[in-house]
């Protein structure tokens, strides 16, 4: 297994944990959602969509050839544009009220791009040539 599957795996992982993380609080309302819990609003779950996605990238690393390769490249490209989507979605103002961002919104983004980063970065699973 070569530097990026690796690199690749734990971001994803961070995506999964990252969702159960504090994405924003509201401090006038008294809430705080996280990707899986948006109890009081309209956000739904897009926790789920981020850990579904980000196990089928996981398993993708751990698979050799370059089909894998290919396809966890349009993977990991939903899942970042997915997470950004979140992020954007998440932290705007509405009604001259504007969210406080936590720590799990800023992981999610960051961990999805670093993945796609380590998608690009990995070769397909073949050997590096010996020089």
């Amino acid at each position: 297994m070569n530097k990026p599957t690796i690199f690749g795996l734990i971001s994803v992982a961070v995506v999964i944990i990252s969702a159960f993380l504090p994405w924003l609080t509201i401090e006038s309302k008294h809430l705080a959602f996280t990707g899986m819990n948006t109890a009081g609003s309209s956000f739904g779950e897009p926790g789920k969509l981020n850990i579904f996605v980000a196990v089928i990238a996981g398993v993708l690393f751990l698979v050799p050839g370059k089909w894998s390769a290919r396809v966890n490249l349009f993977v990991a490209a939903f899942l970042s544009a997915w997470t950004f989507r979140n992020f954007m979605l998440f932290s705007r103002c509405e009604m001259g009220e504007c969210p406080e961002r936590e720590i799990g919104l800023y992981l999610s983004v960051v961990a999805a791009i670093a993945a796609f980063v380590c998608v690009i970065l990995s070769n397909g699973g073949k050997k590096a040539p010996v020089e």
